[in-house]
């Protein structure tokens, strides 16, 4: 499934990333299991996408770790506390 990844504040700062759309896998329903898939990536993901560290939105909701993700399917990832 592809589900389109926007970065703001500290993620995108220190993963040098905006957005990316990966081909996530089928068996990943949650946020909270879309971003442990993220921090599989290693390094600088693990740190930076750890449960305290980020909030997300979920089709320009704020949304939990429980909420279901589905193909398609915009998520925005940033720091708790973000200027704007």
């Amino acid at each position: 499934m592809n589900i389109k990844l926007l970065y703001f504040g500290r993620p995108r700062e220190r993963l040098n990333i905006s957005s990316e759309t990966p081909e996530v896998p089928d068996n990943i329903a949650t946020l909270g299991e879309l971003l442990d898939w993220l921090r599989q990536r290693g390094g600088l993901w693990t740190q930076e996408l750890a449960e305290n560290r980020v909030r997300c939105a979920l089709n320009q909701e704020m949304s939990k770790p429980d909420a279901p993700v589905r193909d398609g399917d915009e998520v925005a990832i940033f720091s708790p506390i973000s200027g704007g």
